[in-house]
């Protein structure tokens, strides 16, 4: 017994999350999205890289021909 408070508190939240409009701040949003982009490296040189650490097992396990 006693989980009347707590449940009503969690149902009071959640219907606050659901019905509130929120207020998205979407020059915030663009500042994050641009700063995350910015740290990582672009998606080119991770495809380089990825190629380049498989070009070695292409050489040591390469396909053989069938003759």
């Amino acid at each position: 017994m006693g989980r009347g408070r707590a449940k009503a508190k969690q149902t009071k939240v959640a219907r606050q999350l659901k019905y509130s409009s929120g207020g998205t701040d979407l020059e915030r949003l663009a500042a994050e999205l641009a700063a995350e982009r910015g740290t990582g490296a672009p998606p080119a040189a991770v495809e380089d890289d990825a190629d380049e650490e498989y070009d070695d097992y292409e050489d040591a396990y390469g396909e053989e021909d069938d003759e």
